[in-house]
């Protein structure tokens, strides 16, 4: 259970906020880019918020972004040593060692601060902002986008016993307790969260919004990106977003191989993580004919890249339900797309795709299924997948508006400063 989310009522105005994200734009990661919209909606309002993250990129560490800046009204200080990129855990782990000691720094140091907006990436980071909280009483406002130590189980990379899996857990309940208030993105994760420490008294459970502003519908035939592409002749399976381990894409790519025979089918990666290298060994060791392998697009581009879909593929790993967020979904929902979903069931997204009737669902493992499902799909008229892709952008328009949840994300804040 949620509790209802608070008004900006009596909240106050002109406050100082610190928020601690290890990504943040022009970083293209998903986590950054929902920081990016509260921090200027917070700084719309009046609040003076400095944000601490890295000066490297995520995904890819040898971009190196400016020291300061006044990006949107908000003041971005992004610190050394704090991403080494995501190919070695251990520096991984590094980076998150180096950058918590900048939270703590900046938590400790930041004068006349009124509160602390945080989230699990990385898990550091709400250390030190416990550690704030502790030390200066600074009240928190805890964003849970992920689960950790319990991804790295789930996924097999870290046994639940280990030393460093009792830290993350120990992190985890030390910033549950002290946080003013939760806010995990669906139901599934809470129930996780709730075993470790439950603080259902004071979470609101609520999605991270669709960036509907740079995902206007852009039709086929007016697209750039598919000419571009030599797309127009083809009917596109895509996947765009991250291609990490919570989100397997083996089912599909091996449904791809087996359908070589049809050149009317093509299959499109875009995106960047640890998994885009299984799709681009495959393309490189099979060479085949309907599968394209492309980085992140530039965000101004979001609308034209995604609306080049006529489907878009989701994935979520068997054992991540409540893990990690299919965030995903939203962007391609937004852009009037039906979604093709390999997931377990039930899941946030298969709960999403069901009772929407914007899409269908496979099992992850399930090859012969996706290689039958999907030429079904592109069997299809135009008229049955726009239907159901109008179906799924309602979802978007009706509850998922970014004007709203963002909007309530902001009251949340600032109904916990000081």
């Amino acid at each position: 259970m949620s509790t209802p989310a608070p008004t900006n009522s009596a909240a106050p105005t002109g406050r100082t906020i610190l928020v601690l994200s290890q990504v943040y734009p022009p970083d293209p990661a998903s986590v950054g880019q929902h920081m990016a919209d509260v921090c200027a909606a917070l700084a719309e309002r009046g609040h003076r918020v400095i944000v601490a993250t890295a000066n490297r990129g995520y995904d890819d560490p040898s971009k190196r972004y400016q020291s300061r800046e006044m990006r949107d009204g908000v003041d971005v200080r992004r610190v050394p040593f704090s991403s080494f990129g995501k190919s070695s855990i251990p520096l991984r782990a590094l980076a998150m060692l180096f950058f918590m000691g900048w939270c703590l720094w900046y938590g400790l140091t930041t004068r006349k601060l009124s509160g602390i907006l945080v989230s699990t990436s990385p898990p550091m980071c709400g250390l030190a902002a416990g550690i704030v909280h502790t030390l200066r009483r600074t009240p928190i406002t805890y964003w849970v986008m992920d689960l950790n130590p319990d991804q790295m189980i789930e996924l097999g990379k870290m046994k639940p016993s280990s030393p460093a899996a009792r830290i993350l857990n120990w992190i985890q309940k030390f910033v549950l307790k002290r946080a003013a208030h939760v806010v995990p993105l669906d139901r599934f994760m809470a129930d996780r969260l709730w075993k470790k420490y439950d603080a259902s008294d004071k979470a609101t459970i609520m999605p991270p919004w669709p960036h509907e502003d740079v995902l206007d519908v852009v039709k086929h035939d007016e697209n750039w990106f598919r000419d571009q592409h030599d797309l127009n002749e083809r009917f596109v399976f895509m996947y765009s977003g991250n291609h990490g381990y919570s989100t397997p894409i083996t089912t599909l790519l091996q449904a791809a191989l087996k359908m070589q025979d049809d050149e009317h089918i093509l299959f499109m990666f875009i995106g960047g993580g640890v998994g885009k290298k299984e799709v681009d060994d495959t393309i490189a060791h099979e060479k085949p004919r309907n599968i394209v392998s492309l980085p992140y697009q530039p965000f101004k581009d979001l609308r034209f890249s995604l609306s080049a879909a006529d489907v878009h593929m989701v994935t979520v790993g068997a054992n991540v339900v409540g893990v990690v967020h299919p965030c995903k979904i939203y962007g391609a929902m937004a852009v009037a797309r039906p979604i093709l979903l390999c997931a377990p069931d039930p899941c946030h997204a298969s709960d999403i795709v069901r009772d929407r009737d914007a899409g269908w669902h496979i099992s992850n493992g399930d090859v012969d299924g996706a290689v039958e499902l999907c030429r079904k799909i592109a069997a299809m008229t135009n008229d049955e997948l726009h239907a159901m892709g109008l179906r799924g952008q309602r979802f978007i328009a009706d509850d998922m508006q970014k004007v709203a949840l963002c909007g309530q994300f902001c009251d949340i804040v600032e109904n916990t400063l000081r």
